[in-house]
Parts: structure tokens; sequence; C-alpha cells
């Protein structure tokens, strides 16, 4: 895990940069997670825990919503800047450092909701990686609990495996943002590299490097499936309005259909 550790630690201070408002953004997120979270019986006293929490972009926005929330995350670094942006939005948040394939040693308590949102999954680079960790995630839902995750459209990408990301382009107070990644493919596996180009009063740019693993669709439902989880559902775009695919795993039914 030290390439994860390495590219989060090292990414965690420029982490908004990659949005035109990540303020905005922590808002957005949270509403449409609750909108998710209602359609499953879930109201604001649910316990949340995202444990792959990054710099807080939706444990913020939820916390500030009033939910009762944890999170944690490998990097230090990142957790450090979640600390700050907590503090300055006044959300009360419980932040601890786990590596999601262990969550039972950071956490004795189950919870509601456990999230793990922008693809943080595919970072399992092996099939024994990606099954301890949804055990470990089954293990803090409570009985009736759900999780709520996000990945890349992979069952799309992986037919024809595209060489980049498109850039993303803001304007900013001095100029110009380019954000854009290059994805180097060996099978189902690929190194990211992350680019932030500030073309402002200066030119500066900055590089970020990281490995996943494309990981379907089938694949996460059946290892969730197979964990305990009685059902799973796929959430996309078009319905819910965020930016990746989302899936639901439940523990049991509850809610209504969707």
């Amino acid at each position: 895990m030290d390439i994860i550790q390495t590219f989060y630690d090292s990414l965690a201070s420029q982490y908004d940069k990659l949005f035109a408002d990540w303020q905005a953004t922590t808002r957005e997120q949270a509403e449409v997670l609750e909108r998710i979270f209602a359609r499953y019986g879930l109201d604001r006293s649910a316990r949340i825990l995202d444990c792959a929490c990054g710099i807080g972009t939706q444990a913020i926005g939820l916390a500030a919503l009033g939910y009762d929330v944890t999170a944690s995350d490998l990097s230090e670094g990142e957790l450090a800047e979640a600390k700050k942006r907590a503090a300055r939005a006044n959300a009360p948040i419980r932040l601890m450092r786990a590596d999601f394939r262990e969550l039972s040693g950071v956490f004795s308590e189950t919870f509601d909701v456990v999230i793990a949102m922008d693809n943080a999954l595919p970072h399992m680079l092996s099939g024994e990686d990606l099954d301890q960790a949804v055990e470990s995630i089954a293990g803090r839902m409570g009985r009736k609990g759900i999780f709520v995750g996000s990945i890349r459209d992979y069952d799309a990408l992986l037919e024809e495996k595209p060489p980049y990301a498109p850039p993303y382009i803001h304007e900013t107070a001095d100029g110009r943002r380019v954000c854009f990644q290059t994805w180097n493919w060996s099978g189902d596996r690929y190194r990211l590299v992350q680019y932030i180009i500030e073309d402002g009063k200066s030119l500066s740019v900055s590089k970020f490097s990281c490995e996943y693993r494309a990981t379907r669709r089938e694949e996460l439902t059946g290892r969730f499936l197979a964990k305990g989880c009685s059902r799973v559902d796929w959430l996309f775009p078009v319905e819910t309005g965020f930016y990746q695919p989302i899936f639901v795993a439940t523990k049991e039914e509850t809610g209504e259909s969707v």
C-alpha cells in the first residue's frame, strides 16, 4: 500500500484543485448521498463511517447536514488536511487513521452506513486484497446497515482501455488550471499519473502517480454477496447526478426497492 499512501500524502494539499469549487462539491455530494440513504429507509439519525475519507469531501458535507460522522483514511497527509477543513467548516467529525482492509482493528462498533467514494476500492490490486477490504467493510455494517461506494465505469473502460482521461479546465483568480490524467494499462491494471497545471502569474506543474485495478461491477457485486450482504444495487450518473456509478450493498432488505 506504500504507493497509495505516497500518492495521497503528496496530493493532499492540492486535492481540492481537482474541483472547480471544492466547498460547493461537499454540499452537492452530501445531498446526493442523503437522497440515497433515504431510499434505504435512513435519515439523519444514521451513524456514518467514511472509511476512505481523503480530505473530507463527503464526510464534511454529511456532518454539515447533521449526521454523526466518523471518518478514516490510510493517508496521514489527507487526514491532517481533513482535520483542518472540518475545523474551518465547523463540522464535528471523529477522524481516525485506518486501512479499510483492517477496520475492526480500529473500530469495535458498527455503523448504519459505511461509505467509500471516489474510486477507492479499485486501489486493491488483487482479488485477495479486495476480498479482505469487502470483509472488513461488511464487518462494520450494522444488522440493517448499508454500504455506499463509487467506482469508475470499468465495464465500459475495459472495452477500449483509453490512455488518458479528458482534462478538467478551471478558471482561477490568477488564470487557468488544467487537471488531467494519463493511464498506462497492463491487463486489468493501470498506472495513473495525475497532472495539475497552474497557468497563472507563473506556470507550475505538479505530478502524482498511483495504481488501480479495473474492477467490474459483477466482481464487486459477487464479493459483497459472498461476505454477508443480501443485495447489491447499482445506480448510475443519469439517475443520481454523481459523476461515477454508485453501488449500494445491504445486509437486510430495508427501504423501498430501487
